[in-house]
């Protein structure tokens, strides 16, 4: 999950990104962003409602919509915009501007096909930038992004078609895992390939491609036949990733490989859940791998992502750490909740999530504060 080839780099990570005055650049894209923020906040906010957590204004109407605004809403949209600035092509933009409004639509009550339209578009515009992308750069990790936005496209074509919402849900685990996984499959290059790395990583991708074709078209979105492929995808990136190498290292570089190996652990974990019958065993799941794997890469690659997005500089803090800590934490607890059925340890454990995502997005914004009035000042002169 990175903006561009250079994220996630090492030296990227490290080197202090340059301050601009690129204003069109950010009036153009920070809506975008503020529509994935307003998705990110109903969503949450319809997820506490569903736990039981009473909270003033209209949540309770959005506990139907819960996962496809965090999923197709918050992460589509933000995964859209930051493929749309790699591409550099002004139509790719119409993906994450059709996805955002998707998610305002479901917020304001509009109608719910014409939301799964929009979100199939969004699916489309990215299927589209990611196959023009893997012709003029043909490599493994291009044609794995591509397949992740088939998989956003299927997922949404499934919801548009009138099927049940968890038939849809193994392609957007699909698109998720498939779309960051293809992004650190293309920073692994900078190592030099070990025998057996690429014939694995197929191996697992296409594990994880047919349990989510099984599932969603022979077992009713069962996660059960997706689970091999996400333990098989998480092995593979705790054994091959840059990560493990760059954790030796100190400041944001150590503070993104933390997080990426434990984002890894997260993948794991969701995938041994998908192979259990215990109780609420699907929910833990789906919060393992969308919470604990997706959000941690995002946690990650914000310090990164927002400065190559909206050319703002996010100042590495060690307080990073706070919000990931409340998020690891809290989702412990609820999947211990999840899988021992108890009701107000998994609604004390979803407080925790959500204020996990408030800590991070006030940090975020404090940083980027800091940020600007360090760039005003210039650099400190010579004694």
């Amino acid at each position: 999950m990175h903006a561009g080839s250079s994220a996630g780099d090492p030296a990227a990570a490290s080197a202090p990104a340059p301050v601009t005055r690129s204003l069109p650049v950010r009036l153009g894209r920070a809506p975008l962003l503020a529509l994935a923020a307003l998705s990110m906040l109903a969503g949450v906010a319809g997820g506490l409602a569903r736990l039981g957590v009473a909270l003033p204004g209209p949540a309770a109407d959005l506990t139907l919509h819960h996962g496809p605004l965090m999923v197709a809403g918050l992460f589509g949209t933000v995964i859209g915009l930051e493929r749309a600035v790699a591409a550099g092509a002004r139509w790719t933009f119409l993906g994450p501007l059709a996805s955002g409004l998707a998610g305002l639509l479901l917020v304001a009550g509009g109608p719910v096909g014409v939301a799964a339209g929009l979100f199939a578009l969004a699916g489309l515009v990215m299927l589209a930038g990611g196959l023009v992308m893997a012709v003029r750069h043909p490599a493994l990790h291009t044609a794995v992004l591509a397949g992740g936005g088939a998989c956003w496209l299927a997922g949404n074509l499934v919801w548009l078609a009138g099927r049940p919402l968890a038939e849809a849900v193994p392609w957007w685990i699909g698109f998720l895992v498939l779309v960051i996984a293809g992004e650190r499959l293309e920073l692994s290059r900078l190592l030099k390939p070990p025998p057996g790395r690429t014939a694995l990583f197929l191996a697992a991708a296409a594990l994880l491609a047919g349990g989510i074709v099984l599932s969603s078209l022979d077992r009713a979105g069962e996660l059960a036949p997706v689970g091999p492929g996400l333990l098989a995808l998480a092995a593979w990136l705790l054994r091959y990733d840059i990560a493990r190498r760059t954790v030796r290292q100190g400041g944001l570089v150590r503070y993104v490989a933390v997080c990426l190996l434990g984002g890894y652990g997260w993948l794991a974990a969701g995938g041994l859940l998908a192979l259990s019958d215990a109780a609420f065993a699907r929910d833990a799941a789906l919060h393992a791998v969308f919470l604990g794997f997706v959000l941690t890469m995002v946690f990650a690659h914000a310090p990164i992502i927002l400065p190559a997005l909206l050319k703002v500089t996010v100042p590495y803090r060690p307080l990073f750490y706070l919000h990931v800590a409340i998020l690891h934490g809290s989702l412990a607890l609820r999947l211990l909740a999840d899988l021992t059925d108890r009701v107000e340890l998994r609604a004390c454990g979803g407080l925790g999530n959500a204020l996990a995502i408030l800590v991070f997005a006030a940090m975020t914004v404090a940083s980027a504060v800091r940020g600007r009035t360090a760039g005003r000042r210039g650099p400190p002169s010579a004694p």
